[in-house]
């Protein structure tokens, strides 16, 4: 453990209590990484403050001291945008699990960053209302994770991303000042701070209390399943469906080798022989979903869906659901390792993106199953290779670098909802020139002077792209020291 964080352990124990702080190796090892595990540090030290006093007191002795700290949801990033330093700070807001209000009237909540995106939605139901961003990982996964990166989710078509649902923030900035923005008003005056912060990775402070919109629950949801030979279909499909008006609130596609995952893993009965699968949800008042379910199959079938299945009752829906909500952890019975990339493109150039990803698939010899947001172009392509083969790790990650590349070539970008944390930060200058990067850094200079904020996440350093963090070759310099472990 680096000296400088070891001589912080006393007054983060002062701070946080002994049973707040963790400095076990093999305890700080299971916060290596978030869900990306291809990058991986051990923290050099873990704590989990139980209130904003707490993070504000770490924060303002990190900043003291010129340590830096990362902050961390629940750990489900897809993005390494948590990932730890070993010279630095972990803060995970784990233990800040209250919901503070079910304020129906305003028709908001305000929850702790650690509350599960899921059980603000459990808290409304009874009242008829829910919390519309729904990222897959929903049952597990932080609101406060979610305001760092902006999540989005299946939904997110029709209600927008995080950033949509985020009226108010109570912040820690990088220097330990407790800040408030917005609040329960729909609209605050002034600069858009909150849009500022929202998405913004942890790199301009940490939320310790967050006021989200709450969104009254529809009278009916249908939701149609349909069956293609190729996702090229399943594409024209969506393009008549977007091209005829109807706004479903959600349009999901899989190929067929995503199927396959999700069939071992779940069961879930989707159509044999399927090459695509296409789910379209729609809700609203009953005879306007009603009528849009029959112009959505009318299309389906146009475009060559060869079996359609529609459900309105929850546990039908929920079965319908299974596959596509279980596909990424499903990939995991036919890869024994994968990368998930998260790329967008405008809707009409998904049949000629999806075309190049097989082709990039072909020469490879890396394995991509393709499951996608269809109706915003947001791909979600699964990069499979067997991390036990010499250089296959390195060539997932080649493919996986291309298909970013593919993305920004066809007018689209390198992140839909993921964030870019350290796994994109060095894809960033393919989409911005100096000028903006430098426009990034001022605004993020402006609320971290130090620079100790969640550092080398989200903007490209000559370090961070010129080293893979996760990739271990030979002795580290830290660890032929003896400044630094290994394990």
């Amino acid at each position: 453990m680096p000296e400088p964080v070891r001589a912080l352990i006393p007054r983060l124990r002062a701070i946080c209590g002994d049973d707040g702080v963790i400095t076990d190796t093999a305890q700080r090892r299971t916060y290596e990484s978030d869900a990306l595990t291809y990058h991986a540090a051990v923290p050099g030290v873990v704590v989990l403050p139980t209130g904003t006093e707490q993070v504000a007191a770490v924060v303002r002795l990190c900043a003291e001291h010129g340590v830096p700290f990362v902050p961390r949801g629940a750990g489900t990033g897809l993005s390494a945008g948590a990932l730890p330093r070993d010279d630095g700070v972990l803060v995970t807001t784990s233990r800040m699990r209250r919901i503070h209000e079910i304020d129906i009237d305003n028709a908001c909540a305000v929850v702790e960053p650690g509350v599960a995106n899921l059980d603000i939605t459990r808290a409304a139901a009874p009242h008829g209302y829910y919390y519309a961003p729904d990222p897959s990982s929903q049952q597990v996964c932080s609101v406060g994770g979610n305001v760092a990166e902006n999540s989005g989710g299946a939904h997110c078509l029709k209600y927008g991303f995080t950033a949509n649902h985020v009226l108010g923030l109570e912040v820690v900035t990088p220097g330990g000042e407790v800040v408030r923005l917005g609040g329960k008003a729909p609209e605050a005056p002034g600069y858009d701070l909150i849009g500022a912060f929202v998405g913004s990775e942890g790199t301009l402070g940490i939320a310790t209390e967050i006021t989200v919109r709450l969104t009254r629950a529809p009278e009916r949801v249908s939701t149609v399943l349909a069956a293609f030979a190729t996702t090229d279909a399943g594409g024209a499909a969506v393009s008549a469906i977007i091209a005829a008006g109807v706004l479903p609130s959600a349009v999901e596609m899989m190929d067929a080798l995503s199927i396959e995952a999700a069939e071992q893993a779940v069961a879930c009965g989707y159509p044999k022989g399927a090459g695509a699968v296409l789910i379209v949800e729609l809700d609203g008042p009953a005879s306007d979903v009603e009528a849009y379910a029959a112009v959505v199959e009318r299309l389906c079938r146009e475009a060559g869906a060869f079996e359609i299945r529609a459900a309105d009752d929850p546990d039908e829906r929920a079965r319908i659901w299974k596959g596509r909500k279980s596909a990424f952890a499903a990939v995991g019975r036919i890869s024994p390792a994968y990368i998930v990339q998260d790329g967008v493109v405008p809707r009409t150039a998904l049949p000629d993106v999806l075309r190049r990803i097989a082709e990039l698939s072909a020469r490879s010899g890396i394995r991509v199953a393709n499951v996608f947001h269809a109706g915003d172009g947001n791909l979600h392509p699964l990069v499979l290779f067997d991390d036990a083969e010499p250089g296959a790790a390195e060539r997932a990650a080649e493919v996986s670098g291309a298909i970013l590349d593919l993305c920004i070539e066809h007018g689209g970008s390198i992140t839909g909802e993921h964030g870019v944390g350290v796994d994109k930060a060095c894809h960033m200058p393919a989409m911005f020139g100096p000028s903006d990067l430098d426009a990034f850094d001022r605004l993020r200079r402006a609320f971290d002077p130090q620079g100790i904020a969640n550092p080398e996440k989200l903007l490209p350093t000559p370090r961070l792209c010129g080293e893979r963090p996760a990739v271990r070759k030979g002795e580290h310099p830290l660890v032929a020291e003896g400044a630094g472990d290994v394990f």
